[in-house]
């Protein structure tokens, strides 16, 4: 396992895999892992001769100065954390490896990026796109792996791929979940214990509108469950929506042939944790 600090060093280290023609699997992080994170270390391990990690806080996808500053940071930890699986490379750029001058770069990702994340959060979409098209262009891999939990990011990211024709399989990664069922975030580092236990109650109301479905309409399940947080007093709801899984469309755009996935965002003690859950 090696630690590149710098894009000179890696970029080294890249061109030296061109000629041995293996496959690549890159999983991106903004560190603080957890198990989730490694969870995609393992499945790229499993499919990949190359794997390739990198730790980037990405400031252009905060749209909340103090969120960038509280978000946690550990690398001494996260390289701790990493070594028992050994990947090849553990990539780990500074500001201006990635931005050597500033991204003004625009993407049209359609309404993908207009609900939930993208209204509650402006410009983070924007930012997502500059910081993954950018480590894809530096670490070209065959494959990248996502976790499930940010759903409509994996939505953004297909459409990155495709509108910049990048020959790279984006691979989605099952959400796992604390004990109480609790979403893993690194996020969940600044709750206290007293906090993710309350945080539980996020998968139980995605949990019971799973259940509810087919029996009750998309929008009797969105009610409902807009009225559980409401009534929660540790918990502040950013956004309940039911969407189709494809397009992310939700209200009407909703039919039978919808394969549906709801989708939470919450503010708890200012920690802002979001989950989803598909209905099959």
């Amino acid at each position: 396992m090696e630690v590149i600090y710098n894009l000179s060093d890696f970029r080294e280290y890249r061109n030296s895999l061109d000629s041995q023609s293996k496959i690549i699997g890159f999983v991106p992080t903004m560190g603080a892992l957890h198990a989730g994170h490694l969870s995609l270390v393992e499945k790229a391990k499993k499919s990949s001769e190359i794997v390739i990690i990198s730790i980037f806080v990405n400031p252009t996808q905060f749209n909340d100065p103090a969120d960038l500053m509280n978000y946690p940071k550990d690398i001494k930890k996260d390289i701790a954390k990493l070594t028992p699986y050994n990947p090849d490379v553990i990539f780990i750029p500074g500001l201006k490896d990635i931005y050597p001058k500033p991204d003004t770069r625009q993407f049209d990702f359609g309404n993908l990026d207009k609900i939930m994340e993208g209204e509650s959060r402006p410009g983070h979409f924007k930012g997502v796109a500059q910081v993954v098209s950018r480590l894809f262009d530096i670490v070209r891999p065959h494959s990248a792996f996502f976790g499930q939990k940010d759903f409509q990011q994996l939505a953004i990211i297909k459409s990155l791929v495709k509108q910049l024709d990048y020959k790279i399989e984006i691979i989605s990664c099952p959400i796992v979940r604390e004990k109480n069922g609790l979403a893993m975030s690194s996020r969940n580092m600044l709750l206290s214990e007293e906090a993710r236990n309350v945080a539980g109650f996020i998968y139980k109301v995605l949990w019971e509108a799973k259940e509810s479905y087919p029996s009750l309409l998309p929008e009797e399940i969105s009610k409902t469950a807009v009225e559980k947080f409401k009534n929660h007093p540790d918990l502040k709801l950013i956004y309940f929506e039911i969407i189709d899984s494809e397009s992310l469309e939700s209200g009407k755009a909703l039919n039978k042939s919808s394969k549906l996935v709801a989708c939470v965002a919450v503010k708890i003690n200012d920690v802002r944790l979001i989950d989803n859950l598909i209905f099959v």
